[in-house]
């Protein structure tokens, strides 16, 4: 039996928020009952859901404005306790899983506004607030590192920049 078709229209949709609070970021590790890769550190965030819009007033007919922006601090208020603001877009990732539809995740950096971290066991089981530096030494999932690198060097140029892999070669 084959299986069916992903309908190439489809895409499940998550953001994600690289916490700044003082010069350093929040990282947290997935839980160890995650299915997807477990133990290994990220940076908060989760899916799109139609519920982040639906029963709001809306702006246009039939279209609501900001809601990425909603639903990341919602899932960062649900994941570590914390409230964010200026959130700004960094960039973009599509990833395949064999048998789901496509995943579109938007990266973006947020400000820590207030609050005491307090994470939701099913999601994540430790955090940790790095530095730069610091954070090469954790089981970052790949491509984190590099979000952090090119959220480093966009404050010192004050410019956009396009996501690169950081070579872990190079000299500081």
């Amino acid at each position: 039996m084959s299986a069916e078709p992903i309908n190439p229209y489809l895409h499940e949709v998550a953001i994600t928020a690289i916490i700044i609070k003082k010069q350093k970021y929040l990282i947290t590790r997935r839980s160890l009952t995650k299915k997807k890769l477990p133990g290994r550190w990220t940076v908060p965030g989760g899916k799109l859901e139609v519920s982040d819009y639906i029963n709001l007033p809306q702006d246009e007919a039939n279209a609501w404005y900001n809601i990425l922006e909603r639903t990341l601090k919602r899932e960062v208020k649900e994941e570590t306790g914390l409230i964010v603001d200026n959130i700004i877009y960094l960039t973009s990732l599509t990833t395949l899983h064999p048998g789901h539809a496509p995943s579109l995740i938007i990266s973006c950096t947020a400000k820590y506004k207030s609050g005491k971290v307090t994470l939701q066991k099913e999601e994540t089981d430790k955090y940790a607030w790095v530095s730069l530096k610091e954070a090469k030494n954790y089981d970052l999932i790949e491509g984190i590192y590099d979000e952090l690198e090119m959220v480093k060097k966009q404050k010192k140029s004050k410019t956009k920049l396009e996501w690169k892999r950081v070579d872990s070669f190079a000299l500081p």
